[in-house]
């Protein structure tokens, strides 16, 4: 398929920019694959459709305040850095993306903090806006974190920033309520509409979860820039799948339960770490999967998405899972109906 097949028009009005109150009181659209239905419900619904031993499977990984704004030496020109991956802890070594890029060179200082208390110089060139910086810092690793921390900033996306101020509840809720492991710059936004009770009446009702942890990237909302999708490259992601969440699928798998997958990178995190038996693995390594129609999924039988925004690998990957015409069909549904699109938006169960 091409990149111009995952086009559709979202109005500006739908992109939501505040969380709901409550975080399991956003819609919930039902698609069914089989029947070709869709249903519309509250996002607390979702346990009517889960049993005692299905299982769902969540991303764990937490974003820290991976934003630093600072200015480049001698011209004193605003940048933003992302710190994407810690390459080398002893040498301070960062792979990060800069905005804008366009004249940050190699060898150029940036500097961070009111007083310049955070330098960093570039000394790679990885991508177009990627590069690799080395933080000059005397200090111990613990106190240079403490200080990422005080200056950074946690990510928040784009679309609402530009639409309002940062409010002090933000940072939590664009945390999932079981996130643990940091290292994310995006949240897995699927797992933001799980509240500590619906998790406990999950619990009750039998139903199993397990957690791996992919920590989410930019890569993830940059823009596609090819037609042939099969010429996109992705970037890569950190991730990690225990012994007892592969255990705990497994036995899913074998008693033919639900298998449902809480959003694409817990897709993208199975498929990555398959057996030639359908059977997941235990994994720590990297993943530069990129999911688009067609595609023949081995593990996940349903899964638990937001509405992602046109010509999005997020889109395309929920495209794949439930069928192109079922999702642009359902997509159109959501906008007539106005449901909440991106991060704090609603959300949609494939079954």
């Amino acid at each position: 398929m091409k990149l111009s097949q995952f086009n559709y028009n979202l109005p500006a009005k739908l992109v939501a920019t505040h969380p709901t109150p409550d975080r399991d009181d956003c819609k919930l659209m039902v698609v069914d694959r089989k029947k070709q239905k869709i249903e519309h419900k509250v996002f607390k619904d979702i346990l009517k459709y889960f049993d005692e031993g299905d299982v769902l499977i969540m991303n764990n990984t937490r974003v820290f305040p991976a934003r630093l704004s600072g200015e480049k030496e001698k011209t004193g020109a605003m940048i933003t850095v992302f710190l994407l991956r810690e390459l080398n802890r002893e040498s301070l070594l960062w792979d990060v993306y800069v905005d804008p890029a366009r004249k940050i060179r190699i060898g150029n200082k940036l500097y961070f903090g009111q007083n310049d208390e955070l330098v960093a110089e570039v000394i790679d060139n990885t991508t177009s806006r990627g590069r690799t910086l080395r933080f000059l810092y005397d200090g111990s690793y613990d106190n240079f974190k403490a200080l990422i921390y005080r200056l950074g900033q946690t990510p928040i996306p784009d679309h609402i920033l530009q639409a309002r101020n940062v409010e002090p509840e933000d940072e939590e809720r664009y945390q999932t309520v079981f996130a643990s492991e940091e290292g994310a710059v995006m949240a897995p936004t699927a797992g933001l509409h799980f509240s500590r009770a619906l998790l406990k009446r999950m619990e009750i009702k039998g139903i199993d979860t397990a957690f791996l942890t992919l920590h989410c990237g930019l890569g993830n909302v940059r823009e596609i820039d090819v037609e042939d999708l099969t010429k996109h490259r992705v970037d890569s992601e950190k991730l990690i799948i225990s012994e007892e969440a592969s255990q705990i699928v497994n036995k899913g798998i074998d008693n033919h339960r639900k298998i449902c997958a809480v959003g694409t990178s817990v897709l993208k995190g199975m498929e990555t770490s398959v057996s030639f038996g359908g059977r997941l693995k235990p994994y720590d390594g990297w993943t530069n999967k990129f999911i688009f129609p067609p595609y023949d999924f081995n593990i996940a039988n349903c899964m638990i998405s937001n509405f992602h925004a046109p010509l999005s690998s997020l889109f395309m990957s929920v495209c794949a899972f439930g069928g192109y015409e079922l999702i642009m069909k359902a997509y159109e549904e959501a906008i007539k109906k106005e449901y909440r699109f991106l991060t704090f938006g609603d959300a949609m169960l494939i079954i």
